[in-house]
């Protein structure tokens, strides 16, 4: 049977993930010690996101939460603790991420001075703004308003094991280095189905059992729904480790992966909705039936 194989939150967009083995599932995505997926985002001093695609060295900003504090950490530079309690009142700034724009809190000098001395340019950490509203495209969510922090547009990112195995094949096959997955940055890994099966799937469905409950029925019950292929971009070809940037693996999946749902984008992976279950664990291990949308 399909089981989760892998959980991964990503604190700052486009800054390194942290592997979870419980996350919380909400309509907004993985949350873990009362943090979001992409709550926090690095701008430019005009306010537009800034991603790998553009500052690889942002691969190397790693993150952990301690007790009430995000720490952040980079090579050579003191960590840096960012207090989890928003303030009372702070500094707001309208900042850009696509097509959005969005109320975020500005957390201050020392994370700005501390984020231009990696990059090697001016620019800032904001954190979604508790009043703030984003949603995903309802072309693609039947017209559900599906809420999202500053992810590229969709509250989780699913991909399979056999979706990478298949690909890291044909790498080898033309010498190339097999890839890991996190050149990819999804949120939730899934083992037991054939390559590229999500992009078919209708809904996957994980049953909890409720441990208190004796008789061993069923406890609660977790929905996702793949809604959109999901476009690929340069960040696969930077080392997650390094910053390194080297050939991109999504050249090999330019001869069979381009999607005419998107015009001929490459895709690989599914963004992915919450129909069920807001609030509850998913963990890593736990069973998922796949039902197929044809």
């Amino acid at each position: 049977m399909p089981t989760i194989a892998a959980l991964t939150m990503y604190p700052i967009k486009s800054c390194a993930g942290i592997s979870l083995q419980t996350a919380r599932v909400t309509e907004a995505g993985l949350s873990h010690a009362g943090i979001f997926d992409r709550e926090w985002m690095v701008i430019d001093d005009v306010g537009q996101f800034l991603t790998q695609r553009e500052h690889p060295k942002m691969a190397l900003i790693r993150t952990s939460i301690n007790r009430s504090k995000l720490v952040l950490y980079a090579p050579g530079i003191v960590p840096l603790e960012i207090p989890l309690a928003q303030p009372a009142a702070g500094t707001t700034r309208q900042v850009q991420v696509w097509d959005d724009t969005v109320l975020a809190s500005d957390c201050g000098e020392a994370s700005a001075t501390w984020l231009s001395a990696i990059l090697g340019i001016a620019c800032s950490l904001v954190r979604f703004h508790p009043s703030a509203r984003r949603f995903a495209n309802p072309k693609w969510t039947g017209e559900l308003a599906v809420p999202t922090l500053f992810s590229d547009g969709y509250p989780m990112l699913l991909i399979s094991s056999a979706s990478l195995e298949d690909l890291n094949l044909k790498l080898l096959a033309q010498g190339r280095s097999a890839v890991p997955m996190n050149r990819f940055r999804p949120n939730i890994v899934i083992d037991g189905v054939a390559a590229f099966e999500e992009d078919y799937a209708e809904s996957l469905t994980i049953k909890k059992i409720n441990e208190a409950n004796n008789m061993g029925e069923i406890g609660q019950t977790i929905c996702l729904k793949p809604v959109k292929p999901c476009p690929r971009c340069p960040i696969p070809a930077v080392d997650q480790t390094t910053a390194e940037v080297g050939p991109n693996p999504v050249d090999i999946l330019q001869s069979y992966r381009a999607n005419a749902l998107l015009e001929g984008a490459v895709t690989f992976g599914m963004n992915t909705i919450l129909t069920q279950g807001t609030g509850q664990y998913l963990s890593v291990g736990d069973e998922v039936e796949l039902a197929l949308a044809f």
